[in-house]
């Protein structure tokens, strides 16, 4: 059985690491993400989340967080190779569930096989 928690080396932490997302990704829009993904050398897919304050209090951003980290973690098997992710909610975010969520990234992630 492998291990399903998010470690910490498929974590995008650094300034450095995200402007690289940021220049050379590729962006994709949903009704209520933007998601930019470009190719990592690593051979592990990592995760970045940009959540800034026009999406909500800090209630609202910290669920939005929640959400897309478990997102990840339950389906980064899946993408069709590693990938740098880095995901931002739109302005005045709606409640979401998990299953909207999915349902948004699953469209903008792994059915995608021109990363």
């Amino acid at each position: 059985m492998t291990r399903q928690t998010f470690r910490r080396n498929e974590r995008i932490r650094r300034k450095k690491e995200y402007d690289t997302v940021y220049r050379q990704g590729i962006r994709r829009h949903s009704a209520h993400f933007t998601v930019i993904t470009t190719r990592c050398s690593s051979g592990v897919s990592r995760l970045g989340l940009t959540v800034s304050r026009k999406v909500g209090n800090a209630v609202k951003r910290n669920r939005i967080k929640r959400l897309l980290r478990e997102f990840f973690r339950l389906n980064r098997s899946r993408f069709p190779v590693p990938l740098d992710i880095v995901i931002i909610p739109k302005r005045n975010l709606p409640p979401l569930t998990f299953a909207d969520v999915a349902r948004e990234l699953e469209s903008l992630l792994i059915s995608r096989t021109d990363v």
